[in-house]
């Protein structure tokens, strides 16, 4: 077993998920990892590969960063595959910078808060498949120095909670802003 699989593995072993339909994804990237020889490469495509993302909050916790990405044409956290020899949290961490211009941003746990399964659809010569999403909270101690990186986004900015739930219109990432404004309420 490569070391990112018992890590990833590891990092599940306390997951409490918050729903059935997160338990039920958990269940699955569980058993994607125990069956595909490479679940992290992105030319795995059956049934999937595992992806990480990196839900960016100011230092408060009140306000979630979003970009509008060029192929979904949505608004999403930013996250993205996970590369070669590459761990889930160095690639939500790497896809946070990349796609939000932040150089000064902390994970304040090392332990994923989300996971998530969702349809890819086809497209840039791939076939339909699924994203075995690993999510992170980022904390970004400078908000205000985002730039946008035009070839991953059609836009960049910051939301409020209420605000990023109507902008990425779903379930999942609905389930993953009431952590985040849950994680902020427990704060000191």
């Amino acid at each position: 077993m490569n070391p990112n699989t018992s890590e990833l593995l590891d990092l599940l072993t306390g997951f409490v998920p918050a729903t059935d339909d997160e338990r039920r994804h958990v269940e699955s990237l569980h058993a994607l990892l125990l069956s595909a020889a490479s679940p992290f490469s992105r030319l795995h495509f059956e049934p999937g590969h595992v992806t990480a993302s990196a839900f960016v909050v100011d230092p408060e916790g009140s306000r979630l960063l979003l970009h509008h990405h060029r192929r979904l044409d949505r608004w999403l956290q930013m996250g993205g595959h996970v590369d070669s020899g590459e761990s889930v949290i160095d690639a939500a961490l790497r896809e946070a910078r990349e796609e939000s211009g932040l150089e000064a941003i902390a994970l304040p746990a090392r332990a994923p808060f989300d996971i998530d399964v969702h349809a890819i659809p086809a497209g840039k010569g791939e076939p339909p498949h699924l994203h075995f999403d690993v999510r992170f909270i980022v904390r970004a101690a400078n908000p205000a120095s985002i730039r946008i990186a035009p070839a991953e986004s059609n836009d960049l900015r910051w939301f409020e909670l209420d605000e990023a739930i109507d902008a990425m219109k779903s379930p999942e990432s609905r389930r993953a802003i009431e952590k985040i404004r849950r994680a902020a309420n427990s704060r000191p």
